[in-house]
């Protein structure tokens, strides 16, 4: 797979990865909610509308139909069925198949060449109007090529999200844990800001939502990950489809995690590695007619290819991706 680059840089050049889906506003389009790229980032919620903005004209009620959860508590599950566990750059379901209980390297240990793995991502999201939005959820990944648990790993994190256009602001806490591979298990907190550039251009829309985002591993590794990213979204009128294209680029600081042990120039710090990925994102509410008051449906498909950047850091140069089915209510 290593060796597709130059076509994988030319079915994905131009493309350009992260949002979890936004329940819509009454009054507000069928359009199909964005959905993350799977995992690289644990939560990056839609620069959706201000649920404020129609505070002095509200909208009739909506018709039974049309109803939504309006609650206080919004709840969002996402399957995903993927080639690759890609993650922050580096094959994590590959790699870590490839290590024993202790988390050393055992060549009898190895798994196959995108064999698939199953993922699970669930978080409840607490709604407290303008004040910042509590977040906790869990992500799961199996994959059943690992010869020592097919649960390679449970990542509960919690947080908040705060919506203070332009700005949305994101941060909080991630646990990683690996059955049976206990002393793998660390700690970081995390934090990003995304830039809703739709009143810099004047636009109905974001045009390219630049983000940062930094994660600080304070447990095993003691070190820095930090990215930068754009997305656009291109949104097929009457089809239900939206079309999200992302590319972003990743930099460690003293991160032993993302160090290659099998380069001469072995290293901790630079330029680590690059995405470019698209994303569709389709309604089944729209599709089968099911009305969102029972909550928001999506079929979703990913492709992405990623690529080290700097000598001595561990990334995996790959085209992967999958498909998902989402629900959020």
């Amino acid at each position: 797979m290593g060796n597709c680059r130059s076509w994988a840089v030319s079915a994905v050049a131009g493309l350009f990865l992260p949002a979890a889906t936004h329940a819509a506003a009454p009054g507000q389009s069928d359009r199909a909610p964005l959905s993350d790229p799977p995992l690289t980032k644990v939560l990056t919620l839609v620069q959706d509308r201000d649920p404020y903005e129609s505070i002095y004209e509200p909208p009739g009620p909506p018709r039974t139909e049309e109803g939504v959860n309006n609650g206080g508590v919004n709840f969002e599950l996402r399957v995903s069925y993927l080639t690759d566990y890609v993650f922050r750059g580096i094959d994590q379901s590959e790699r870590l198949a490839s290590l024993d209980n202790s988390g050393n390297v055992n060549p009898a240990n190895q798994g196959h060449e995108d064999a698939p793995n199953l993922q699970f991502d669930g978080f409840l999201n607490f709604n407290l109007g303008r004040l910042p939005h509590p977040v906790a959820g869990v992500f799961i990944n199996i994959y059943n090529d690992d010869p020592i648990s097919r649960f390679q790993e449970i990542r509960p994190y919690f947080g908040f999200d705060w919506n203070l256009k332009p700005l949305r602001v994101q941060a909080g806490q991630i646990s990683y844990l690996y059955p049976e591979r206990e002393n793998l298990n660390t700690q970081e907190v995390w934090a990003s800001v995304t830039f809703d550039d739709s009143r810099l251009w004047r636009t109905e829309r974001p045009v390219i939502s630049p983000y940062g985002y930094v994660a600080y591993d304070y447990d095993l590794y003691d070190g820095l990950y930090a990215e930068m990213g754009v997305r656009h979204e291109f949104e097929l009128e009457d089809t239900g489809i939206m079309l999200t294209a992302v590319a972003d680029v990743a930099y460690v600081l003293n991160n032993s995690l993302f160090t290659d042990p099998g380069s001469p120039q072995a290293n901790d710090t630079g330029f680590q590695h690059y995405d470019l990925g698209l994303i569709g994102t389709y309604s089944l509410n729209k599709l089968m007619g099911i009305p969102r008051r029972y909550g928001q449906w999506t079929a979703n498909g990913y492709l992405y290819y990623t690529d080290g950047i700097n000598e001595g850091l561990l990334a995996t140069t790959q085209l992967w991706g999958g498909m998902s089915i989402g629900f959020r209510y």
